[in-house]
């Protein structure tokens, strides 16, 4: 099938990749409408990529080539131990193959990937949307409405898009939080070493309660340290727990900031809590943690993308993977498919059972590293490696699941 025309509502990861996709599979006009004015805020935070994922989306043409990355090997458990040094003693040790991103730089190479063709529309609004058989409408700010042939909701967690295709489906509350944040990696030094004594490896902090993931991530003036700290919520501070976004970057309350500073020094190996304690406070931010998942990801001429099609909780390292494969997935269905219908059902047939799985082994993984912790300090390797594969119940690892070889695009 070529030709028509397609609304992309959201112009982030996924949005970039699937405007992309659409004018390689053969749609005579793509526009995508983003909210924001100028450049995307620059979050700063990391991602991984399984290289795996990495190869089979850039055969697929989802991952272009040139975006910064940095090579990721191994992954080290450690606990908080006096005894054994300020870096904690390492509990266990398992291969990790992946490269971590910017998300800055990420989405900046993606941006900078679109097709010319593609029409990149800033500070434009949508509303609502609607779709049937015939086609989908776009009802922006101000009453203007445009009509398309599909629309593609790739607008993240308050998905507008969503509430037309699954009406009432929210991001429910796990009962946690995520602490996150990225430092200089240069910074580093005034802890005594001129480096992070493992660059090449993911360092994850085990305590009751609790986990965190260090690991590097290259930035725009340097490399960077990236952390993400799951831990039970706060007490006070003005956190809410019906926003998955609460306290962005810089905005952290004096006593998060108090509560984040004694739960370092309370639970971590000494060397990490004091680097974690070097991140400047508009690098910081607290949000709680989310999932969701929805019972279609298609309906009428409307379709779901990245995060507002399936919210996976970050302990799976697929997010990226995700959005990207939606996208790849979404490029074959259109190259197989003889009509719109044909598409939208190729698509739900791929990504609907995807999103699940990835939600359900999330959980898992959120039950396991931070509601029902282990005693990881009393724990032998054997015990911790068998502690992992329990987790991933059948799962081939973390970083989401391979792509389909007709994923590739035709040549």
């Amino acid at each position: 099938m070529r030709g028509g025309t397609v609304a992309v509502v959201g112009g982030s990861i996924a949005g970039c990749a699937f405007a992309s996709a659409a004018v390689r599979a053969g749609a005579d006009g793509v526009v995508v409408l983003e909210r924001t004015h100028g450049r995307l805020a620059d979050r700063g935070l990391g991602l991984c990529v399984h290289d795996d994922r990495a190869a089979e989306l850039a055969d697929a043409g989802a991952l272009p080539a040139g975006i910064p990355a940095h090579r990721l090997e191994r992954r080290r458990w450690v606990v908080r131990d006096p005894g054994a040094g300020g870096g904690g003693r390492l509990v266990w040790e398992q291969p990790f193959p992946f490269h971590s991103y910017h998300w800055g730089l990420l989405w900046r190479g993606l941006r900078a990937a679109t097709p010319d063709s593609v029409v990149y529309r800033q500070g434009v609004t949508v509303e609502g949307v609607a779709g049937d058989g015939g086609g989908a409408e776009v009802r922006l700010a101000g009453g203007a409405v445009e009509r398309y042939d599909l629309a593609v909701g790739a607008d993240g967690y308050r998905s507008v898009v969503r509430e037309a295709v699954c009406p009432g489906a929210r991001p429910h509350y796990a009962g946690y939080v995520c602490w996150r944040g990225n430092l200089d990696a240069a910074r580093l030094a005034e802890l005594g070493d001129a480096t992070d004594p493992h660059p090449g490896a993911v360092t994850t902090v085990c305590f009751p309660g609790g986990s965190c993931v260090i690991y590097r991530i290259p930035g725009p003036d340097g490399p960077r340290v990236n952390w993400v700290l799951y831990a039970p919520p706060p007490q006070g501070g003005g956190l809410r727990f019906d926003d998955p976004t609460s306290f962005p970057p810089g905005e952290l309350t004096p006593e998060l900031s108090e509560q984040l500073r004694a739960l370092l020094e309370r639970e971590f190996p000494a060397y990490w809590g004091a680097a974690l304690a070097l991140t400047d406070p508009a690098d910081t931010f607290v949000q709680p943690i989310y999932d969701l998942e929805t019972a279609r990801v298609t309906a009428g001429r409307l379709l779901l993308a990245g995060d507002a099609a399936t919210v996976v909780r970050p302990h799976n390292t697929s997010g990226a993977a995700k959005a990207l494969q939606d996208a790849a997935a979404f490029g074959a269905a259109w190259r197989r498919a003889e009509s719109w219908e044909g598409l939208l059902d190729g698509y739900q047939a791929a990504r609907g059972p995807a999103g699940r799985d990835l939600v359900a082994l999330a959980r898992r993984l959120g039950r396991a590293q931070v509601e029902r912790t282990p005693a990881w300090a009393s724990m032998s390797g054997d015990e911790v490696a068998a502690w992992w594969q329990g987790q991933l119940g059948g799962a081939a690892g973390i970083g989401g699941q391979a792509m389909p070889p007709t994923a590739a695009p035709a040549p």
